[in-house]
């Protein structure tokens, strides 16, 4: 299995997800310098957020409010941000591979947040990685 970053708490409230997990695969290293990060999908669009990083274990968080895309238009757009966890060396993947549960993706459900006419909320994709997905929520009624 590539070594990545699994995901064992995900807390998707008060307007912030937070993430716990370890490290797997890979040695941690030092504790400075690690960072979460988020990639829009089909962009070069970033966003770094602290990790704290003790042995094995990765902690970090971020504000759903930095995830709104305030130029959207179209009513029902979703953007879909990636995770990763990186110490500048390596990226690693954010996502659940080891409790031997496939297809989280029709099965694991987490609760959205809503800000500025948008939801956030996180996802596992087909491949079992936590992704989140942000969505422009519907202006009007006759827009459902």
């Amino acid at each position: 299995m590539r070594p990545h970053a699994e995901v064992e708490e995900v807390w998707p409230r008060d307007g912030r997800v937070r993430l716990v997990g370890r490290i797997h695969g890979r040695a941690a290293g030092g504790t400075d310098g690690w960072r979460m990060v988020l990639v829009l999908r089909g962009t070069d669009r970033r966003l770094r957020y602290p990790a704290r990083v003790k042995g094995d274990r990765f902690e970090s968080e971020l504000p759903v409010s930095d995830l709104a895309d305030r130029d959207a238009e179209a009513d029902g757009e979703v953007e879909e941000w990636d995770i990763h966890l990186t110490d500048g060396e390596a990226e690693l993947r954010v996502g659940r591979q080891l409790d031997d549960i496939r297809g989280k993706k029709k099965i694991m459900v987490f609760p959205e947040q809503r800000l500025s006419g948008w939801s956030v909320r996180p996802y596992y994709t087909v491949k079992d990685n936590l992704s989140l997905e942000c969505r422009l929520e519907c202006r009007s009624e006759e827009a459902i």
